[in-house]
């Protein structure tokens, strides 16, 4: 089967990345095979047919998990300088194929090419990131109570790390696990979002090129796909000590049950809910960008993607026509455009869900400020194309209360002190991303306290949607309390070993224990 897509140079895309034809869905490395049924991939930028991938079946898991986990032998004792080379020529090949890697994801995931060429970007900061990590893994040295005793904490590779990546950011998360698990010492098996398929293909062919070339073993970097089924293989697999999961809560919730059964570990990347409060100290021309960008970048399909604008009541109107009056320029369409601003949703199920959440809103009291719907026509044939909506509303609503996975921004009004707008920020089950607009520093301090943002993630004068690889990236309460990325994330892919040396020639007990023989 010939790809048929040609929108924009992505016959030219797919060479580059060796995405000709049916590809096979299930790899140990350069070892690739699959003997399930297919995937077929439609760009929901235009609805033509990408290509089609098989799934794993259970057969198929069984030799990926015989091969990673006796890669796994040789990959954890090789030092971790050297762990750290072979993904700094990962890196390097992401550098070489950044363009056409970036079209694909725009093109199977929707988002704007600048956005694609960003996300592949993240994947070669996380690179150089682990590369540094590779020469500073480290553990603590501390005085013991007996004489002639040493003790100190290390870590060591857990084994399998599991992958279950979304849609929204097809290859950036993947990244953000595998290379700090690499450099760690553990192999990975990735189940990529079965809504963009290809994208783990390419990437999986990035990587066992890098691999095959140092002569490393096949099982280092595995590849599954399929639905959520398949992902089940992983999260109640006891040779999977870790699995990172991200996606919804629900899903979530269904991951850390079943992992936890068997005393798994899980890291969650789950639901965000995420809010910006505009004080009345706030510039508005900084608040309407970042306020702007964060609900309808990536059409509104970010985990970080900003849901609600909490509104001091003294400048609500002002900020309300601000908002509105920027949305009037946005420009809808084919996202590889880079003239255009929003491009579609993922599938006509997003779109279903973003009508049901604007029916919603309005069944529940809201009033709708800027309207919603389904673009028709000529460029948007594909019917996943919809219009960035905005409503006034109150947090207590239903539909307030839970992620609306589109470009739907609610409007919310407080008055009072600072106190009151950081209620109302805290009062959803999500704890994600969160932003304060102010001048005032007695404002941003208390919005950063231990009384103030309840989120992961608390930004002052920037937006919600975004993070830099320096960071640790997640989230509190239903967003699953996991970190990926920077700072000292590193850690969940290891276990921890406490270690004591005696050194003399006497046995001497803890606390003064006396057991003489």
């Amino acid at each position: 089967m010939k790809a048929v897509a040609t929108s924009f140079g992505m016959d030219k895309a797919l060479k580059a990345l060796g995405l000709e034809g049916v590809n096979q869905g299930t790899s140990t490395g350069s070892d690739w095979f699959s003997s399930g049924d297919e995937i077929a991939s439609y760009s929901p930028v235009d609805g033509q047919l990408i290509g089609k991938v098989t799934t794993t079946t259970k057969e198929d898991y069984e030799k990926v998990m015989q091969a990673a986990t006796t890669a796994f032998k040789s990959w954890r004792v090789m030092p971790a300088p050297q762990r750290g080379e072979v993904v700094r020529q990962f890196g390097e090949e992401l550098r070489r194929l950044k363009e056409p890697l970036g079209k694909l994801v725009s093109y199977e995931m929707g988002k704007s090419y600048q956005e694609g060429l960003g996300e592949v970007q993240e994947m070669i900061d996380i690179c150089d990131f682990a590369v540094g990590l590779s020469r500073q893994l480290h553990g603590l040295t501390m005085h013991s109570e007996r004489p002639g005793h040493r003790m100190y904490e290390q870590y060591h590779p857990l084994g399998v790390v599991g992958i279950i990546s979304a849609f929204n950011f097809p290859v950036a998360v993947w990244s953000w696990n595998t290379a700090l698990a690499w450099i760690c010492g553990d192999v990975c098996v990735w189940k990529p979002s079965e809504k963009a398929p290809l994208c783990g293909v390419a990437c999986q062919k990035i990587a066992a090129r890098v691999f095959k070339e140092n002569g490393l073993p096949e099982g280092i970097s595995c590849l599954i796909n399929g639905d959520y089924k398949v992902g089940e293989f992983m999260t109640t697999d006891g040779r999977v000590p870790l699995v990172s999961a991200t996606g919804s809560t629900r899903m979530g919730k269904i991951v850390a049950q079943t992992v936890g059964a068997r005393l798994g570990k899980s890291l969650l990347e789950l639901g965000g809910n995420n809010a910006i409060i505009v004080t009345p100290d706030a510039d508005i021309k900084m608040t309407v960008i970042g306020a702007v960008f964060g609900a309808v970048g990536t059409a509104g399909q970010r985990c970080t993607s900003t849901r609600r604008l909490i509104i001091h009541e003294s400048i609500y109107d002002q900020v309300k026509n601000a908002v509105v009056d920027a949305y009037k320029q946005l420009r809808i369409g084919n996202p590889l455009d880079e003239n255009n601003h929003v491009g579609p949703l993922i599938d006509t199920d997003a779109v279903a869900m973003y009508q049901k959440a604007l029916d919603k809103v309005v069944e529940e009291g809201g009033n709708i400020v800027v309207p919603g719907g389904v673009l028709e026509g000529e460029g948007y044939e594909s019917g996943c194309y919809v219009k960035p909506a905005i409503a006034e509303a109150d947090n207590s609503y239903e539909i307030v209360q839970h992620e609306t996975f589109a470009p739907v921004l609610y409007l919310l009004k407080y008055s009072g002190d600072v106190e009151n707008a950081i209620e109302v920020q805290n009062g959803v089950a999500q704890g994600l991303s969160s932003a304060i607009m102010t001048n005032n520093l007695r404002e941003a301090e208390r919005f950063l306290s231990h009384a103030g943002s309840d989120c992961g993630i608390a930004n002052v004068n920037i937006g919600t949607s975004g993070a830099e690889i320096g960071g640790a990236f997640g989230g509190e309460k239903e967003t699953g309390g996991g970190r990926e990325s920077g700072s000292d994330a590193w850690k969940v892919y290891m276990r921890r070993q406490t270690n004591t040396i005696n050194y003399t020639t006497d046995l001497p007990l803890a606390q003064g224990i006396k057991f003489d023989l």
